[in-house]
């Protein structure tokens, strides 16, 4: 599995057409999309899904007052249940014994083993294999489907992923492969993404609805060097969790034996929204061909997230796209985001 900051062909998306995911909220997201849009469009293609006719010219219309241009977007009509594409959309792979070719690891999804509407997104690997053109593997362990969602790992393109043990290995919470060790995980992704080193961290965030993704939490920013959250308050119910999470990383090893490069990323403060704690994280962020986006949250420490990861990626430009309003979906860029790497010829 390629790193994300690799080359991209494109970077895909859903069109937001799930009200009850924003309750009493909706009306503000389309617009966010459409700058997350207009963001990453000067670099790469961006494609976006869309059930009918009629939501691709709705798009269409807030795509262009938002001074997007269209000739920069692709638009395939596929069904979905939800809109998040970091975790129902297909994880794209090279195929090293072709020359690299680029194909798709079929896992499969399941509504982060919580929701019912989950068939139409599910399916989404297999359309867009289609359309792509592009060889699917379906990844089995153990004689079983697997499933899993993208955003419960995170790879550093030489060997080495970053998952969590409350999102994979929980005894009782959103199992997503009931009886599934390490071992057994560690087995899938050495075999179906190319990672034979698994760094294991603990606990995520508060208000997390996937129970532990790491993309709120840590993302490799380089084969070497990882940015981690960390809370200031100790007494926030984040503190002990990333502190441990840091203890951890800060003695684990690369694929050849060197030390992790950790680098701190402040955590906002709590945002709640009718008395839910929302999980505000800056490590939710997307790196584009030419841009990182990054949210959000009207806080103090918006300014402090920005720059250090305008030094982490120098020759992009780092821009924070205002998430309050988004995260309140309980996922923001990186979960709405899947990029798909260049093909090799």
């Amino acid at each position: 599995m390629p790193a994300e900051w690799e080359p991209h062909e494109a970077t895909w998306i859903t069109w937001p057409h799930k009200l009850s995911d924003w309750p009493g909220k909706f009306s503000p997201i389309p617009w966010v999309y459409a700058e997350v849009v207009a963001k990453l469009a000067p670099g790469e293609i961006v494609r976006v899904l869309v059930a009918t006719r009629q939501r691709e010219n709705e798009a269409k219309k807030v795509l262009q007052r938002a001074g997007v241009e269209l000739r920069r977007v692709e638009f395939f009509r596929f069904p979905t249940d939800r809109g998040w594409n970091r975790d129902m959309g297909p994880i794209f792979v090279r195929d090293e014994a072709r020359r690299g070719a680029l194909k798709i690891a079929r896992f499969r999804f399941n509504g982060w083993a919580k929701y019912r509407d989950w068939k139409k997104d599910d399916r989404l690997p297999d359309r867009v294999a289609a359309a792509m053109k592009l060889e699917t593997r379906q990844v089995l362990h153990a004689g079983r489907a697997v499933v899993l969602e993208g955003g419960a790992v995170d790879v550093n393109g030489r060997g080495t992923l970053l998952a969590t043990e409350e999102c994979l290995v929980h005894p009782v919470v959103q199992r997503r492969n009931p009886g599934f060790t390490k071992r057994d995980y560690e087995a899938v992704f050495r075999d179906a993404l190319g990672a034979s080193n698994v760094l294991w961290l603990g606990r995520g965030i508060a208000g997390d609805d996937t129970h532990g993704h790491v993309d709120d939490l840590c993302r490799f920013v380089g084969p070497r060097v990882a940015v981690l959250c960390r809370e200031k308050n100790a007494r926030d119910v984040n503190y002990r969790p990333l502190e441990e999470n840091y203890e951890r990383l800060r003695s684990m090893r690369l694929e050849d034996g060197t030390r992790v490069e950790v680098v701190d990323l402040p955590m906002p403060a709590p945002l709640s929204f009718e008395g839910r704690r929302l999980p505000a994280s800056y490590a939710n962020f997307y790196i584009g061909n030419t841009a990182v986006i990054v949210p959000t949250f009207n806080d103090p420490a918006d300014r402090q997230a920005l720059g250090t990861l305008a030094e982490v990626f120098p020759g992009r430009v780092v821009v924070g796209i205002h998430a309050v309003d988004l995260v309140w979906g309980l996922g923001t860029l990186h979960c709405l985001t899947q990029q798909q790497p260049v093909q090799r010829l």
